[in-house]
């Protein structure tokens, strides 16, 4: 078989903390990170002599300027195959929405090349390469529920969380992560959310759902705000923004109440991307089989 296909999913930030600043710059978090049912598709074609990709998506370059294309290059030098590819990318995830959609495609990518040709790299390998490409890279190796401490690439997988129903609003812009840290007023000196506290009260949202970012991004996008608030009166057990934004999700009591909401979301915001979603909680369910 000379193609591989694969579902790269979103991911959503249930809380982000953020602890202190490095000496390099980063940032320490402590942040619990859930893939979702929002997935961009990942066609790649072995073959040639060189790493192409193809992505319909205007706002994206389609060469060393993209994480995916880099992915694959970088495997390629780290296993010394010569076996050229061809990418071909469909984004659902929105660009620059604090959803993961670039760093899901680079992880799940550098998953399935090393499945496909035998495991050339042992699973340590095969983590480090992501986290050389990006904190959020080493999650979306195994797209499965995990506590991200350091700069995000230090992961405590999580098992036995519900899989929450989710309603996600996009307002129609995009966000800077760089500029969001660059901005940002340290108020913590530790991590106050527990994942103990989480699974000892799955359902209770009051404590967990903190975002250190949002104080931030809200200043220039306070329509966060109201999505939130919009949310919230309709029924949302809790709401947040998503990493640097400025998605926003809301989380539902079961999913036929989120897509019913959903549908009253695309008429309150028809600028907006609405999207109902779920969590995920198994590692395999980004592969899709020919």
């Amino acid at each position: 078989m000379n193609t591989i296909k694969a579902l790269a999913p979103a991911k959503i930030n249930l809380w982000l903390e953020v602890i202190g600043k490095r000496p390099d710059g980063y940032h320490e978090l402590s942040s619990l990170m859930l893939p979702i049912s929002v997935f961009d598709h990942l066609e790649v074609t072995l073959g040639g002599a060189a790493v192409s990709l193809e992505c319909c998506h205007p706002d994206l370059p389609q060469d060393d300027r993209n994480l995916v294309w880099r992915a694959a290059d970088r495997f390629r030098q780290e296993t010394g195959c010569p076996q050229g590819m061809h990418i071909k990318l469909v984004k659902n995830i929105p660009v620059g929405a604090g959803l993961g959609g670039g760093s899901s495609d680079a992880g799940v990518l550098l998953a399935r090349l090393n499945q496909h040709m035998g495991k050339p790299l042992d699973h340590a390998g095969l983590v480090n390469l992501a986290r050389s490409l990006g904190a959020d890279v080493a999650f979306f190796v195994e797209s499965r529920p995990a506590l991200a401490r350091g700069i995000g690439e230090k992961l405590e997988w999580v098992a036995g969380l519900p899989a929450y129903p989710l309603l996600l609003i996009k307002p129609p812009v995009m966000v800077s992560t760089r500029s969001v840290y660059q901005k940002l007023t340290l108020t913590r000196r530790e991590a106050a959310i527990t994942i103990r506290a989480l699974k000892a009260q799955p359902w209770d949202f009051q404590q967990v759902l903190e975002n250190d970012l949002e104080s931030v991004t809200v200043i220039e996008f306070p329509v966060i705000t109201q999505i939130k608030q919009w949310l919230r009166d309709n029924g949302a057990l809790g709401a947040l923004m998503s990493g640097s934004g400025p998605t926003v999700f809301g989380i539902f009591s079961d999913v036929t109440q989120a897509r019913k909401v959903g549908s009253r979301a695309r008429r309150a915001w028809p600028r907006c991307w609405v999207r109902s979603a779920q969590v995920l909680g198994e590692p395999d369910v980004q592969s899709s089989r020919e």
